[in-house]
């Protein structure tokens, strides 16, 4: 079993910052991956990658926050921060937080919603 706890997000102005971390608890050994994941408000779009660690520090971004996304984490410890900056109004949307283990399971944090707007 594993636990994630989410902090951060909020409303933002556009062309604003905001970050959000996630920490694990529980059976962390065995995770292989936790990444941060968004949905459109209503469900619109599938949900879609923002950010992911993998166990050996590779970090993917989703193309939509290229280059406005920095992710930084601890792969021993499970808790990884993300930093979004020059936020649009597409940004808003429902962001949680997954862990892979190795056993082929996946957890999901209960979300937090992130709403860009002037």
């Amino acid at each position: 079993q594993v636990t994630l706890v989410e902090s951060g997000g909020g409303s933002v102005l556009p062309g604003g910052s905001l970050g959000l971390s996630c920490v694990a608890s529980g059976n962390i050994r065995s995770i292989i991956a936790m990444g941060w994941y968004r949905q459109s408000p209503g469900g619109s779009r599938e949900r879609e990658l923002v950010a992911r660690i993998e166990y050996d520090g590779t970090i993917r971004y989703g193309n939509s926050v290229k280059g406005r996304a920095t992710m930084s984490g601890d792969t021993r410890k499970w808790t990884v921060v993300l930093a979004m900056s020059d936020l649009k109004a597409e940004d808003t949307g429902f962001y949680s937080c997954n862990v892979d283990r190795n056993t082929g399971q996946d957890y999901w944090g209960p979300g937090t919603r992130v709403t860009v707007s002037s």
